[in-house]
């Protein structure tokens, strides 16, 4: 059965796996859910992820979840394109997430990209998520 939210699927687990303390998350390795882990990356918000091998043609990714004194770095973390419902934005219209203390993670003409890179390079599109 093939799944209809794959990027929703991980920060699902994320958010499941953080809630349960767990150190490290598996999720099923893709291109675009590796890109959001980059930005996540970047953004401190996960220690890092690995790319596992399970067997021929078959990936996960091991997402390394990031706490602060006992308490998960990422308190919130919700998806808002859903495949009913596409949202994009354009640059000057893009809300603030937590009054600027969160990021919001945008699929752009040049990439994967938190709001502040796009903002830097004037460019808009799908808003995949917000992270606070």
């Amino acid at each position: 059965m093939s799944m209809s939210d794959p990027l929703g699927d991980m920060l699902t687990r994320i958010r499941n796996g953080q809630r349960a303390h767990k150190s490290a998350v598996l999720a099923p390795a893709s291109s675009l859910r590796a890109n959001v882990l980059d930005v996540l990356v970047r953004e401190g918000y996960i220690r890092g992820y690995n790319r596992v091998d399970v067997r021929p043609g078959v990936a996960e990714l091991s997402i390394e979840l990031k706490y602060h004194e006992g308490q998960p770095v990422i308190r919130e973390i919700s998806r808002v394109s859903k495949p009913g419902r596409r949202v994009y934005s354009k640059i000057a219209d893009l809300r603030r997430v937590a009054n600027g203390l969160g990021i919001s993670i945008l699929s752009t003409p040049r990439g994967v990209m938190s709001d502040a890179e796009a903002r830097a390079q004037n460019v808009g599109g799908e808003v995949l998520c917000e992270v606070f």
